[in-house]
């Protein structure tokens, strides 16, 4: 019996989720001070750009769902 659309996207959304716990748990290994020197405007540029990309990935969740107009 061939995989359903929801079944394949619980299989690839759990995969895909865990990958990128573990590696923002990886990404704060870079906040030990005695191993490795940032500053706040490194910090400030990682966060930037990771927020930005959640921001544009859940736009498209958001967008895939149909609006319909209504006049009020």
């Amino acid at each position: 019996m061939p995989e359903t659309k929801r079944e394949a996207f619980r299989r690839l959304a759990e995969r895909r989720t865990n990958a990128v716990l573990e590696r923002v748990r990886v990404l704060g290994n870079l906040s030990n001070p005695y191993a490795y020197e940032s500053t706040e405007e490194d910090v400030h540029a990682i966060f930037s750009a990771i927020d930005q990309e959640i921001r544009v990935t859940k736009l498209k969740f958001q967008n895939q769902r149909k609006r319909e107009f209504k006049l009020e």
